[in-house]
């Protein structure tokens, strides 16, 4: 099978490895793979070196004239089968390239929400006329997708991303440099705050925390709107303004628990993957994908969205159970090996093209 991919490499290696160790996977067992990317991209020497083609070709604008032109003629000499979008960017362009060749156009959806029929933009990604298949990255985004297309709707499928556990193994950031030892029980909550992300419901949920040994750190940009909210909180000196981090799965490591509070608008989040990769067990919400990630009552607790006190009650049952924390953690890190694995991802995805070519 030849399958040309567009996509974007300039992002942290973490959030992209997922993506790109699936296409060298895919050269592994027999297939050929070419990525039209940005040549300066870091992934682009890994990339070459385990036989994808690399082709330095990235849109600067939804639609591009040079890049189109580049994958037409790419997808019309290579006699490819597929050819997989994967944003905003890279999707118009590469739907029309796959224009006057037999190529057949498949598009990912990480988010829910934003995709409406109505909206003229939705076009030129995944209502585009020449899309053939969308994958998406959890059932809520399936869902959503499903209600907004207007036809192949049997090629609308969740393919999850795989991951492999030694990709975020990491050693914990140490407790001391937030002032915080062993006694103390962690809680993170990771984010780059907008109102999907219901920070405001989980510092309402610490108006219910007692424990005088319980800190929260606040991981990521964007908490200014809620800092007056936080300084009201009967625990504010224990909640902890971390700001922006790189070595967030190590401090992941380092807490007891991951807090999820968001309220709309998740895809497949990250933190709770990185989360139990390292395994910490998380308290998350309805929301989203989040509730595929996690199994309730055994891998961590998912809560209603916007109830503080059904997610402060969730954090006190943890926060009083270092036990049940292990149990939770270490559940949530089999989770991740067994059913969200890298080897299904890419059976699933060649499974998925094949249906797609002889459609």
């Amino acid at each position: 099978m030849k399958i040309l991919i567009a996509s974007s490499y300039h992002h942290a290696w973490n959030s992209v490895r997922p993506e790109a160790e699936m296409f060298i996977e895919m050269v592994r067992q027999g297939h050929q793979v070419t990525v039209a990317t940005q040549g300066d991209a870091d992934y682009v020497a890994r990339f070459r070196e385990h036989g994808v083609k690399v082709i330095d070709c990235y849109p600067k604008k939804k639609i591009c004239l040079t890049t189109i032109k580049t994958l037409h003629k790419e997808l019309k000499d290579g006699d490819y089968d597929i050819c997989y979008g994967f944003n905003s960017k890279t999707i118009p362009n590469a739907a029309f390239a796959c224009f006057g060749t037999r190529a057949k156009m498949v598009t990912y959806r990480g988010t829910t929400g934003g995709l409406y029929r109505h909206d003229p933009s939705a076009y030129l990604t995944h209502l585009h006329p020449r899309v053939n298949g969308i994958v998406c990255v959890s059932d809520a985004v399936r869902h959503d997708v499903s209600q907004r297309v207007w036809k192949h709707k049997d090629n609308i499928v969740t393919i999850y991303k795989g991951h492999q556990l030694d990709w975020y193994s990491v050693a914990p950031t140490e407790r001391a440099e937030f002032g915080l030892n062993d006694e103390h029980t962690i809680a993170v909550c990771a984010a780059h705050v907008r109102p999907s992300k219901g920070i405001s419901v989980l510092v309402e949920a610490t108006h219910h925390i007692d424990n005088p040994n319980f800190h929260l750190l606040l991981v990521g940009s964007g908490f200014e709107p809620h800092f007056d909210e936080i300084k009201q909180s009967p625990m504010a000196d224990r909640i902890h303004l971390v700001g922006h981090r790189q070595d967030v799965p190590s401090i992941m490591a380092m807490a007891d628990f991951q807090v999820q509070p968001s309220i709309s608008g998740e895809g497949l989040p990250r933190t709770i993957i990185e989360a139990m990769a390292n395994g910490t067990t998380s308290v998350v919400t309805t929301t989203g994908g989040s509730p595929e990630l996690v199994d309730d009552g055994k891998t961590g607790f998912i809560v209603p969205t916007k109830d503080a006190k059904a997610l402060a009650k969730a954090m006190n049952t943890l926060i009083n159970d270092k036990a049940l924390i292990a149990d939770f953690s270490q559940a949530a890190q089999h989770k991740l090996a067994t059913e969200f694995n890298a080897d299904q991802t890419v059976k699933n995805h060649i499974r998925f093209f094949e249906k797609i070519i002889k459609s």
